[in-house]
């Protein structure tokens, strides 16, 4: 990795996020309680560079994505100049609404439901990302599937993904892709050209089965040996020199040159939990972080469940999410899931 540049710059999605707490999630023509309400900015861009700045304020971080003309719009502008984004590559249009995910939590079950409107991210289009002058190490980029456009094939690419990394680092920066959990065809569909421009790649457990066609969950619990399966037979399909899958209890890390790291997760109290909506995002900040300060994969794992286990006490994405050190101490009082 270049140690000359320095900085994380976040791409694509953009939203606000109308995070509600319900007591149940009901059947259709049923009725569930509203308990707690937030407003939040949300969407993959977003998430990562706020969750970046709150790990460590001093590390640059810039954006680029696409926002309306109107009033989220300009929330969404106010919320990057408050956490210190350099937001310059945002741009606004009056085309379209600004995008917006009405993200509901049970308390019953714990289990997120997002219901969104694509609004302005369907007019996201590989135009928009300019790469010009951005010193930044790392490029953080989604989603595939929230945003139509991008989706489609742009010149002899298979879609606007591929061009935007292809772009990415033909400008020096190292790539990472952020998957939304849409049916495993259509993550099949849209992802797999793009592995060979990228150098990261952090999943979850169900998004790795996706890519590599492989079940690597049963009864609800997560199989181990699939997920490793799934991430060898990506790894090989791509130029990635790390494919990290994450999963409630753990997560490892596979390198090009064969070797294989694993952590098991935080073990929070349940006392403490309040969402998982912004668990991955928190996640992958935690492992692109300490990877662009140039730590072990392991100690990049022990961040990683650090900060996802820190967002798990709010309600929105990233208000609980603190600095690194922070996030390392609490994790290490908490304590490790079992191995």
């Amino acid at each position: 990795m270049m140690t000359s540049r320095r900085g994380i710059v976040t791409g694509g999605t953009w939203c606000v996020d109308r995070n509600r707490a319900i007591d149940a999630w009901p059947h259709e023509d049923g009725v569930a309680e509203i308990l707690a309400t937030e407003l939040h900015g949300g969407g993959s861009a977003c998430n990562l560079a706020i969750d970046i700045k709150k790990l460590d304020p001093n590390l640059p971080v810039a954006t680029i994505g696409l926002v309306g003309d109107d009033e989220d719009g300009r929330f969404l502008l106010t919320q990057a100049d408050a956490y210190g984004i350099e937001r310059s590559r945002i741009a606004v249009t009056r085309e379209a609404a600004t995008q917006f995910t009405d993200a509901y939590v049970s308390q019953r079950s714990g289990r997120r439901t997002h219901i969104f409107f694509q609004g302005t991210g369907a007019l996201l289009t590989p135009r928009h990302f300019d790469f010009s002058g951005i010193s930044a190490r790392i490029f953080h980029l989604g989603l595939p599937g929230a945003h139509q456009l991008m989706d489609q094939p742009h010149g002899e690419d298979a879609n606007g993904w591929v061009s935007v990394l292809r772009r990415a680092q033909a400008a020096g920066l190292v790539t990472n892709l952020e998957l939304f959990s849409i049916s495993p065809e259509r993550i099949a569909a849209l992802v797999r050209p793009c592995l060979p421009h990228l150098d990261y790649l952090i999943v979850n457990d169900f998004e790795i089965g996706a890519l590599a066609g492989i079940r690597t969950a049963q009864d609800g619990a997560t199989v181990l040996p699939a997920c490793i399966e799934a991430a060898r037979h990506v790894l090989a399909a791509g130029a990635m020199r790390l494919v990290v899958v994450h999963f409630p209890a753990g997560a490892i890390a596979l390198s090009r040159d064969g070797g294989t790291v694993s952590a098991a997760s935080v073990n929070v109290p349940l006392s403490e939990v309040v969402s998982a909506n912004g668990a991955g995002d928190a996640f992958a900040a935690g492992l692109l972080y300490a990877l662009h300060e140039g730590w072990e994969v392991l100690a990049a794992l022990e961040l990683a469940h650090a900060s996802a286990a820190m967002s798990l006490r709010a309600l929105s994405t990233c208000a609980s999410v603190e600095t690194y050190q922070a996030c390392l101490a609490q994790a290490r009082k908490w304590g490790s899931r079992a191995a």
